[in-house]
Order: structure tokens, then C-alpha cells, then sequence
């Protein structure tokens, strides 16, 4: 009768420590699986900042060029290099005006000296906004799209 129960309590021992294990099995499983989801889930993120991190660099770089050229014509303006000229027409007064009469051919229209600074500034500032709007449009492609 001894060995009948002592043969029943290592048959209890035996599958309490076969469930054991095999909880530990499917702990271990689910802690793979979940390793695995945050290695993708870090994986894609890297990409995106990689994407983020290219795009920044990409417009950075193009509007470096766009500030550098509006630079060089500002400093050929300023050395008399290069003009600043107006599409203007510039229409000759009508007979029944009085006042003043007009000369017949004034020249090309160009930018008063005072206005040339806004001028460069618009020109700076309309570079930023195209380059903030295509660097918006590609992070939204790139990165919020995916």
C-alpha cells in the first residue's frame, strides 16, 4: 500500500511539474511573439525617422541653395551687375491730357533702390514656404501615410 501511494504522489509530482513546464512553454512563446511586435514596431520606426531625418535634410538643402541664389543676384544687383526690371507698360498720355507731356521712350522699367531689399525678402521668404509646404507634403506621404 506504500508504494501504491508513493507511486500516486510522484504520478501527482510528475504532472503538476509536466503543467508547470508547459505553462512555461507558452509564457516563454508569448514573450517571443511580443519581442518579435517590438522589434518590428522598432524597426518601422527607425525607418520613419530615417525617412523624417532625410526628408529635413533634403529641404534643408534645397532652400540653402534657393537663400544661396537669391544672395548672388542680391549682390549682382548691388555691384550694378544685374538689374532689377519691371514688366511695366508705360502708356503715352492722350492728347486732350494737359499737364506735363510724356517722352516717348523712357527706357525698361526697373525696381526703385528702395524697394529692392523687400523685394529680397519675398523672394527669401517665398523659397521657406515652398520647401515647408513640399517638406509637409512629404512627410505625409513618407511617414503619416504609411
Amino acid at each position: 500500500m506504500n508504494s501504491l501511494i508513493t507511486n500516486f504522489l510522484s504520478l501527482l509530482v510528475f504532472l503538476a511539474a509536466f503543467a508547470f513546464f508547459d505553462h512555461l512553454i507558452d509564457e516563454r512563446n508569448k514573450a517571443q511573439l511580443e519581442v518579435a511586435g517590438l522589434r518590428e514596431a522598432a524597426r518601422i520606426s527607425g525607418e520613419m525617422l530615417a525617412d523624417r531625418d532625410e526628408n529635413d535634410r533634403t529641404r534643408t538643402e534645397a532652400l540653402n541653395h534657393a537663400l544661396s541664389e537669391n544672395n548672388d543676384l542680391r549682390r549682382s544687383v548691388d555691384d550694378g551687375r544685374q538689374r532689377l526690371r519691371v514688366k511695366a507698360i508705360c502708356s503715352s498720355p492722350k492728347p486732350d491730357q494737359t499737364g506735363a507731356g510724356g517722352v516717348a521712350d523712357a527706357g525698361t522699367a526697373e525696381l526703385a533702390t528702395d524697394a529692392r531689399p523687400d523685394y529680397f525678402t519675398l523672394k527669401d521668404q517665398l523659397a521657406l514656404s515652398r520647401e515647408m509646404i513640399l517638406g509637409l507634403q512629404d512627410h505625409v506621404r513618407r511617414i503619416c501615410l504609411r
